[in-house]
């Protein structure tokens, strides 16, 4: 019951912030510019973007300008992470950082994924930290919400899709910095360290010198959790208690994670004028963030298999790999693993690889689907796509031409929606199926059978969804792993985005049709059904065979 008050109070608190934030949003990254706080922002924006925001970009244009700063993001970051050992603020003498893992790492931030093949405190100097990680968890969360802006301004049938440095520096100054400053200061407030000095050095009781790590780490938390980024400061995350010291600052974690992505569905019905639409959307993906969160909750009140056998009494649930000072185990634990995956955020308030199979199977699902709220503007952009293809499937179901906000649904959108999906889900299955049967994977698990496959699974799927949490059971940190797990990330990055904003900017140059009769609307009920089942079926078609393999299997191995 504490569970399932903390699921309501979380979830319902943020989806009621929300509102508000999608107002601002609307108001930070499609302004009207004729007058007021707005026009004296486009005005200082323009002058430092100089002439690279002197004009209006039609598609081709906004996305080359957004993959080449993502490039210059990826040299930028490779470059002072090979350098470290040479640059300042490294009061703890960090050395130099195998190659591979430097791409990785790189890749990973530039992504918006976060993926961690190593342990922060003990492989990156703050300079690092600071001018290359945190620098990126600001701009590559900036680059999602630019693109969701620029795929609404088309769908609401406009020529042209802004201007992305213009809309980048929107999404940095006026939306994520803002929000940073003020969850920071709580963050400080509620015992979060923010210093630049180096390790303290203590002496225990027993006469032992102990290196405690500290640093920067509230500015370092705050946008991984409001960018949906999620790389932590520490290696073990958020379930460090520097980087999580109460409880309080636990739920304002939780909260933080989903708020931005809860905003951006509000942000899209406004730019594009169909708010009842995105209330629409909104509750599809509340739904979907609710049943997986109850599940995890569930699943998780079994005891652990480790005790099993072992003369002890536990029906207080599953408490390996939870953090106590949070309250109960099947509460904060699950439900942050939900949040976590239900988003790109990646971060960790639990070790994903101690929890029950079934429930170790709610955070892939949220990966797998990819769509519950998701990514900092790249979440809508997702669920874009099972819009697109449950308008079509409806539209051939009544024998018409699908129509999605007045404009037809034709071959080549339809070709390009399943395009994005297969990417999706050919970087799971045949990154883990060449691992799987490789000595790259069987030589770094932890364990095998089908928890063994569940970690290489997870990774995969970690990687594709631009996720960043991990099973941990997994030694990750090998050149077949950083570079294959690099790749999938720079390509499950950009497919995703290029290809919605490619049939938004289709759309866009259509004319607008009369509705009729035999249009699906897509204002009620009706197109929510619709849209669950076309998200329900490609999930469980694409994916149940490898669920199966790994956390079903697991299950009904400890049920014997």
């Amino acid at each position: 019951m504490n569970a399932m008050i903390l699921i309501a109070l979380i979830v319902g608190g943020t989806a009621l912030l929300s509102w508000p934030l999608g107002r601002y949003m609307k108001w930070a990254m499609d302004p009207d510019v004729s007058q007021g706080l707005a026009a004296k922002c486009e005005q200082l924006f323009r002058f430092i973007g100089g002439r690279f925001v002197g004009e209006q970009q039609n598609p081709k244009q906004y996305l080359v300008s957004m993959l080449v700063f993502n490039v210059i993001m990826f040299v930028v970051s490779f470059g002072v992470m090979a350098l470290q050992q040479h640059l300042p603020l490294n009061p703890d003498g960090q050395t130099a950082v195998e190659g591979s893992l430097i791409f990785n790492t790189a890749a990973s931030f530039t992504c918006n994924t976060n993926l961690q093949h190593y342990s922060g405190e003990s492989t990156f100097s703050y300079f690092t930290q600071l001018c290359a990680l945190m620098w990126l968890q600001f701009v590559s969360a900036a680059t999602g919400i630019a693109a969701l802006t620029a795929m609404a301004r088309a769908l609401a049938g406009r020529k042209n899709m802004g201007n992305f440095v213009l809309d980048l520096q929107r999404g940095v100054f006026l939306v994520l910095l803002p929000l940073a400053i003020m969850v920071a200061t709580l963050m400080v407030l509620g015992g979060m360290p923010m210093t630049l000095a180096g390790a303290a050095h203590a002496t225990t009781l027993e006469g032992i010198e102990q290196t405690i790590a500290r640093g920067p780490v509230a500015a370092f938390l705050t946008i991984k959790q409001l960018g949906t980024n999620g790389g932590g400061f520490f290696g073990p995350n958020c379930t460090h208690p520097f980087e999580n010291p109460t409880f309080w600052t636990n739920a304002l974690a939780m909260i933080s994670i989903i708020l931005i992505p809860m905003a951006c569905v509000w942000m899209f019905g406004r730019i594009i004028g169909r708010m009842r639409h995105a209330a629409i959307v909104f509750g599809v993906m509340l739904a979907f963030l609710l049943v997986k969160s109850a599940g995890a909750v569930w699943f998780e009140q079994a005891p652990t298999q480790a005790f099993a056998g072992l003369p002890i009494e536990q029906n207080v649930g599953n408490l390996e790999g939870k953090e106590l000072r949070f309250g109960a185990p099947e509460g904060s634990g699950p439900l942050w693993s939900v949040l976590t995956t239900s988003t790109s955020n990646g971060s960790v308030g639990a070790m994903h690889d101690s929890l029950n199979p079934l429930t170790g199977l709610t955070p892939m699902i949220g990966m797998w689907l990819n769509a519950t709220f998701g990514g900092v503007g790249v979440g809508m952009i997702n669920m874009f796509i099972y819009i697109v293809l449950a308008v079509f499937v409806a539209g051939m179901m009544v024998g018409r031409t699908p129509e999605y906000l007045s404009r037809r649904i034709e071959a080549r959108e339809v070709k390009l929606a399943v395009i994005a999906l297969f990417a999706h889900a050919f970087f799971i299955l045949g990154g883990t199926a060449i691992f799987a049967a490789t000595p790259w994977g069987q030589d770094t698990l932890n364990n095998t059978g089908a928890h063994g496959f569940s970690e290489m699974l997870y990774e995969f799927s970690s990687a594709s969804a631009n996720n960043g949490s991990g099973f941990e059971g997994l030694g990750d940190n090998t050149v077949p792993w950083n570079v294959a797990t690099g790749i999938v990330m720079l390509l499950a990055r950009f497919i995703p985005i290029i290809l919605p904003l490619a049939i938004a900017g289709s759309l866009a140059a259509k004319n607008t049709t009369a509705r009729s009769s035999g249009t699906l609307g897509v204002e009620d009920g009706t197109f929510g059904v619709m849209l669950v089942a076309t998200i329900v079926f490609i999930g469980a078609l694409t994916f149940f065979p490898v669920a199966a393999l790994g956390p079903i299997a697991e299950h009904l191995q400890f049920m014997k």
